[in-house]
């Protein structure tokens, strides 16, 4: 199943099925990998977070009004997860998938869980 542009009472009724038990997350969030050597005006950013095992109790997505949305998650410890930019979503081999495709088609962020560990 590819990629599709973010259904919201679908995500969040995936986001819901995911709620209070232990999943295994990955985030990533990047200006483009290298964005200054083809434009010095660009800044570089970028954060990998892959295999960390979170419990989180409140999943909820947001945003959409120019397509990109933003997901929440409260984690049983009182920290907080949250991504922005996320355009579409999928569900591969049990991972749930959110992606942020910017508008060149490159990936712009990721927040991907897991009931197993993420495979490498």
């Amino acid at each position: 199943m590819g990629l599709k542009r973010i259904d919201e009472a679908e995500v969040q009724r995936l986001l819901d099925a995911h709620k209070n038990e232990p999943v295994y997350l990955y985030v990533e969030v990047t200006s483009g990998v290298y964005a200054s050597h083809n434009d010095d005006t660009k800044f570089n950013t970028g954060t990998f977070v892959r295999n960390v095992q979170i419990k989180y109790t409140e999943g909820t997505l947001k945003g959409g009004g120019n397509f990109e949305y933003r997901v929440g998650l409260k984690l049983d410890n009182d920290g907080w997860v949250y991504v922005t930019g996320l355009s579409h979503y999928t569900v591969e081999d049990g991972v749930f998938i959110l992606h942020g495709i910017d508008h060149d088609g490159k990936l712009a962020a990721a927040l991907e869980f897991s009931r197993e560990k993420l495979k490498k």
